[in-house]
Parts: structure tokens; C-alpha cells; sequence
């Protein structure tokens, strides 16, 4: 008897098992009526399916098993386009970490505008804008943006020439390609926005193509490097040949100058000789003679006038001074005879 009484003092009351339950319930729906939200991330709070609130960084209060809440990283994330890393995994890396990876072919073959075949990597920085159409527009946010992204780059490479996208045209195609993919996610309004896109390399398709492409990269280096080599000696010989041009180009002036100047005299000359004619031609007329025979024949002449004829008789001799001075005295010896015999006649 002893044994029953003391098990029937020691039952446990239903009261206190209720008090038990009620706290264990309390403590379940204290703990999920408060949330907490961090600061790379954001809260959208829904009651009833509907998204009513979007919390930020802090300590929250909701309704136990009413409201619901679905926490939305904010940060900044990557998405390689047209390559893998890390065995193939598409995950998110830096665009420093562009090493060791492995060409995604139906994403980075391009056909560009002259109709050649490349492959072109890109690496995009995005984050989401707004939780609430990021969760509840679409089912695949990601892979909506990466097809945008790709339409942005195909649409870009075909308007360039192959030269162009391996070599000097990389910033301009991921401007052009980054400004599409703006517009395009502000058309879509999935919550993502752009933060930076950036050309990670662009090559060739096959090995035999990318060793042309090289070959015809050094040819296009040694063109460059002649036609340098053919400015700097145009800019050498350009300034020398318009020196001369210039130093040709004065003395025909002075030429110029010098001719005009001796025509003007000339005509001068001539002026004043036809006034001394009208006053006296027959004097004029024989000086002009003298002055031109003195001028036509040079050296001493000796002149005789026998009324109808004129005979020229040179002086100076062509074999030296002894015989210019022999053939000058018998010279001057014949012509006192010739004057005395025309005297006598």
C-alpha cells in the first residue's frame, strides 16, 4: 500500500504538462516572429503570396506562420560568358582569375562583319537592383540575363571585322555591348542591373587560323614599320627640297628683277638715241655705226675709205706680239701708199 500511494503522489499533474506545452509552443513562435537581415543582403517579406515589405540590414518582427520572408543577396556577382574555370564549374570568379579555363564553344563563337569565325570571352559583373521582381518576375533571373548578354554580343562582333575584334577593337565592342545589355535588362525589369562587362580574350577558332592571323599580324607590323620609315624620310626630305624650291624661287626673281630692270634701261636707251635721231639722223646714224663696229670687231682696225668701197685691214696678229708688230708696220706702210695713190687718182 505504501508503494501505490507513493506513485500516485509522484504522477505528474496535466496542468503542468500543459504549462509545458504552451512554452514550448511560445518559444517556437517567439523564435520565428523575429528575423534577422544582414548587410549584403535584403528581405522581401509576403503575406499571403503578395510581397508587402522589403527590409534592409537590421532585426525584424513578423507574424508567425502568416508572413513569410525571403532573404536576396545583394552583392556584387560574376557570370563568365563564353568560358569555364575550375574544371568546367560556372561559378564566380574576378575577371583576374581568367586562367586555366576552358572555352564554352556555342557561347564564344562569333561570326563577324567579313564573315570569319572567332572566339570571344566576356566576364560580367551584375548584382540585383530589386528583390522583389528579381524573385517574383521570372523563374531563371540568371540565365534571362546571360541570354541578353549574349544576344548584346553577337549583335555587336557581327558589325566588326575580325581584325578588329582580336586586336584594337576590344573596348569599343564591350562599350557598344554593356550599353545594349542596359537597355535590354531596363525592357525585361527582372531586378538586375549591370555593374561592369569587360572583354577577357578574343582569338581564333582553331590552332591553323590563330597562326595565320599571327602571321598576318606581323606582316601588318612590318607595314607599319616601313611606312613609318617612309614618313620619317618624307619629313626629312620635304623641308630640304622646299628649301631649294625656295632658293630656286628667289634667284629666278632676282633674274626676273635684273631682266626687267636692264629691259627698262634698254628702253630708256633706245628713247633717248630715237630723240637724238629725229633731231639728227645722218650723225646718229653714223655713231650708232662706230659704237657697233667698235663692239662687232674688237682690237685696233684700220678703216680706208676709197669713196666706193670699205676695206677692213686687222692689226693684231694670231701667232704673237713679234708678228702683230711687224704686220703692223707693213700694214701701216701699204695704207700711207694706198692713201697716196687714191690722192694722185
Amino acid at each position: 500500500m505504501a508503494t501505490i500511494h507513493s506513485f500516485k503522489e509522484n504522477k505528474v499533474k496535466p496542468g503542468v504538462v500543459l504549462i509545458i506545452v504552451l512554452v514550448i509552443v511560445a518559444a517556437i513562435v517567439a523564435s520565428g516572429s523575429y528575423y534577422n537581415v544582414n548587410e549584403q543582403e535584403q528581405a522581401v517579406v509576403t503575406m499571403f503570396g503578395k510581397a508587402i515589405d522589403v527590409k534592409t540590414a537590421g532585426l525584424y518582427f513578423k507574424i508567425p506562420f502568416i508572413q513569410q520572408v525571403t532573404k536576396v543577396d545583394t552583392t556584387t556577382h560574376g557570370m563568365q560568358i563564353g568560358y569555364t574555370t575550375d574544371d568546367g564549374m560556372m561559378e564566380y570568379y574576378s575577371s583576374d582569375d581568367y586562367k586555366n579555363y576552358e572555352v564554352v564553344e556555342h557561347e564564344a563563337l562569333m561570326i563577324t562583319s567579313d564573315f570569319n569565325f572567332v572566339d570571344i570571352d566576356f566576364y560580367l559583373e551584375y548584382r540585383v537592383s530589386d528583390p522583389v521582381k528579381y524573385l517574383y518576375t521570372s523563374a531563371r533571373p540568371e540565365a534571362i540575363l546571360k541570354n541578353l548578354a549574349q544576344a548584346g554580343i553577337r549583335s555587336t562582333v557581327i558589325n566588326y571585322s575580325v581584325d578588329d575584334v582580336i586586336t584594337t577593337g576590344k573596348s569599343q565592342i564591350q562599350a557598344e555591348v554593356r550599353d545594349k545589355l542596359v537597355d535590354a535588362l531596363s525592357d525585361a525589369d527582372i531586378g538586375m542591373e549591370v555593374v561592369n562587362l569587360s572583354v577577357q580574350d578574343a582569338e581564333p577558332p582553331t590552332t591553323a587560323v590563330l597562326k595565320a592571323f599571327k602571321a598576318v599580324e606581323t606582316a601588318k607590323q612590318g607595314a607599319d614599320t616601313a611606312v613609318n620609315n617612309a614618313n620619317q624620310y618624307q619629313n626629312e626630305q620635304i623641308p630640304a627640297a622646299e628649301a631649294q624650291a625656295d632658293k630656286i624661287l628667289q634667284q629666278a626673281e632676282a633674274r626676273k628683277e635684273a631682266r626687267i630692270a636692264e629691259a627698262e634701261g634698254q628702253t630708256a636707251r633706245f628713247k633717248a638715241m630715237y630723240d637724238q635721231y629725229i633731231l639728227n639722223p645722218q650723225v646718229t646714224k653714223q655713231r650708232l655705226f662706230y659704237e657697233t663696229m667698235e663692239k662687232v670687231l674688237p682690237g685696233q682696225k684700220v678703216i680706208i675709205d676709197d669713196g666706193t668701197t670699205q676695206t677692213v685691214l686687222p692689226l693684231d696678229s694670231f701667232t704673237g706680239n713679234a708678228a702683230a708688230g711687224s704686220a703692223y708696220a707693213g700694214t701701216t706702210a701699204g695704207t700711207a701708199a694706198v692713201s697716196g695713190t687714191g690722192e694722185g687718182d
